[in-house]
């Protein structure tokens, strides 16, 4: 747990850093402290996963809780790296941004390596407290004070979901730890009412925090309205890690039920890909196109829950890691195109790589492991959830799957479409060196992972 003790002290320093106006050591102390937590949480790992709850059986640092940490810590190392001068634009006081961040990532920790129901609550509050704040950093900007209420109530509105589901949990079990309450599930002959209802509650409010239909209502307006940077942090690093508790609470907990709430998360994932890929399709912002996509991906993240088997874990591994390295790509393309034209309309896109062919390359890379072509680390992804959903006889859930998988290549590709086959008159747009290092970095890793699954396939 060094890594999480890390991370709750890193966001102080910082906090010191700002007050003592060393914006420039800033930036540099965010990515070295990352890097060593990264160092931490892999040291950390077991060849045969034999980590014990820790803390009164309060959390549990195992292979899982180090997989989903490293990838979320990269991820926000990647994201913080295309904030070099971006926080400074907003306002002078940029260390609390990197602060709130931090305390954020914490919570995230918290939330992959829980064992107990209360910290899988306190997880999710710090996150969420932190991405409030965060949604709304432009105080003179309508829409980021807009995105920054709705997520707010919106959150507190689902908190209340969670927290009465795991009170009834508890009010039927006795317990709120994960061991404790499998092992009341296992033996008991009949099932309390009570306990169901609180399964269903559980569902709808961590439905509500990966973005799921129909409870997904405040996901566009929230990553249209925030700052382009933080909606990429939103829709990679917390719904890894929304998924990843997800995922831990079910298979540890749910498991032996899975007859009863399987046909609920069955319908949920269904509407959800179809009313993210659909919706998506009728977007003219790139940006608005991504949070529509961002839907149908946690349709497709679904996949695991329905299929919960041994490679679940895995599954949501490699196809987190996958959106989340393509959603980076795309959000860093549009911070700059952005920059340069004012819109973040598909029109902005136009002619792209005749001036920037780097940039066009890449942001094609990300578009195209997003639609799940193979040679991506997307493709790699969606093999390994549609896999997972076969070997449970899933076939009409997977066959639907294939449906919008094809529905989505039809909005990624009018991005590529505007880059490579449409005319327009425009300028060069820039692009920082540090963005290029982040850009090609990424792209490399999902040619790489798209191309050698092994390397990842088989982690967890």
């Amino acid at each position: 747990m060094n890594t999480l003790i890390l991370l709750s002290v890193l966001p102080i320093l910082l906090l010191y850093l700002g007050l003592f106006k060393a914006k420039n050591a800033l930036l540099p102390v965010t990515v070295l402290g990352l890097l060593a937590a990264l160092v931490l949480a892999i040291a950390a790992w077991t060849a045969k996963d034999s980590a014990l709850p820790i803390y009164h059986a309060m959390m549990k640092f195992d292979n899982f809780a180090v997989a989903f940490s490293a990838i979320t810590i990269v991820s926000t190392i990647l994201i913080l790296l295309l904030s070099k001068e971006y926080f400074e634009r907003i306002s002078s006081h940029v260390a609390e941004y990197y602060a709130i961040i931090l305390f954020s990532l914490a919570g995230i920790i918290v939330m992959v390596s829980y064992y107990n129901l209360t910290m899988l609550f306190v997880g999710i509050e710090i996150m969420s407290v932190s991405l409030y704040i965060l949604a709304g950093i432009k105080k003179t900007d309508f829409a980021s004070n807009e995105a920054s209420l709705k997520y707010f109530l919106m959150g507190a509105f689902s908190t209340g979901f969670l927290l009465f589901g795991i009170a009834l949990i508890y009010g039927a079990s006795g317990s709120f730890g994960l061991e404790a309450i499998h092992n009341w599930v296992v033996t008991q002959p009949k099932i309390d009412p009570m306990f169901y209802t609180g399964i269903l509650l559980i569902i709808v409010g961590l439905c509500f925090k990966v973005g799921a239909a129909p409870f997904h209502f405040w996901t566009p307006d929230v990553y249209e309205g925030s700052p382009t940077l933080i909606t990429a942090y939103m829709s990679t690093v917390a719904k890894t890690a929304a998924f990843a508790a997800f995922l831990r609470l079910f298979a540890t907990c749910f498991g032996p039920l899975s007859d009863f709430w399987m046909p609920t998360l069955i319908v949920i994932t269904i509407v959800t890909l179809f009313v993210g890929n659909i919706t998506a399709l009728f977007q003219h912002s790139f940006k608005r196109m991504l949070a529509y996509s961002s839907i149908s991906h946690a349709g497709y993240l679904l996949f695991a829950i329905v299929a919960l088997g041994s490679s679940s874990a895995n599954s949501v591994f490699i196809y987190s890691t996958a959106y989340s390295i393509a959603s980076i790509i795309a959000f860093g393309a549009l911070i700059l195109v952005h920059q340069q034209s004012g819109t973040d309309n598909f029109d902005a896109f136009n002619g792209l790589a005749k001036k920037n062919p780097f940039l066009a390359f890449v942001l094609t890379i990300a578009m195209l492991s997003l639609a799940g072509i193979p040679l991506t680390a997307g493709f790699i992804g969606k093999f390994f959830m549609f896999s997972g959903a076969l070997s449970q006889y899933h076939t009409t859930l997977v066959l639907l799957a294939v449906v919008n998988a094809i529905i989505s290549i039809f909005y990624y590709f009018k991005v590529i479409i505007a880059m490579y086959f449409r005319e327009s008159e425009r300028d060069e747009v820039i692009v920082p060196r540090y963005f290029n290092l982040v850009l090609g970095l990424s792209a490399a890793i999902t040619i790489f992972v798209g191309i050698c699954p092994g390397f990842i396939a088989n982690l967890i």
